[in-house]
């Protein structure tokens, strides 16, 4: 006879990085408890108010401003971002971005640019 199987759960960090959010901003509860998968699956489909809001306004983690700020994650590091932001926070420096946006923002483009280039190179190599 074999034991029952427990369920499989994922630390409240993981759960955070998994649904885009800011760990220290979550409710207490959900900073405290591991995350079953159907409990995570649910957070997916049926979003509580409480994580419904941290997605819409922040703060937001540092993947999800790069992301919305159209840079890389170096690159909020070079800008001096260092902490979360909020969605008014983001949206006030797309509005008026500064000079060190704008050179990441560059740069970013570029580099994916030259992603995507290679990329294809590597597919026609691939082809043949």
């Amino acid at each position: 006879m074999t034991p029952a199987k427990s369920p499989q759960t994922m630390k409240p960090a993981t759960a955070a990085k998994k649904l885009g959010i800011y760990l220290p901003a979550s409710p207490q509860e959900f900073q405290d408890n591991d995350v079953t998968r159907a409990e995570f699956n649910e957070l997916q489909q049926n979003p509580p108010e409480w994580l419904a809001e941290l997605r819409r306004n922040g703060p937001h983690p540092r993947p999800v401003v790069a992301q919305k700020l159209g840079i890389s994650i170096g690159g909020l590091a070079r800008g001096g971002v260092t902490e979360p932001l909020t969605t008014p926070e983001i949206t006030a420096l797309l509005q008026e971005p500064p000079a060190w946006l704008v050179a990441e923002r560059s740069t970013h483009a570029a580099v994916r640019k030259q992603d995507l280039i290679t990329k294809n190179l590597h597919a026609e190599k691939d082809d043949q």
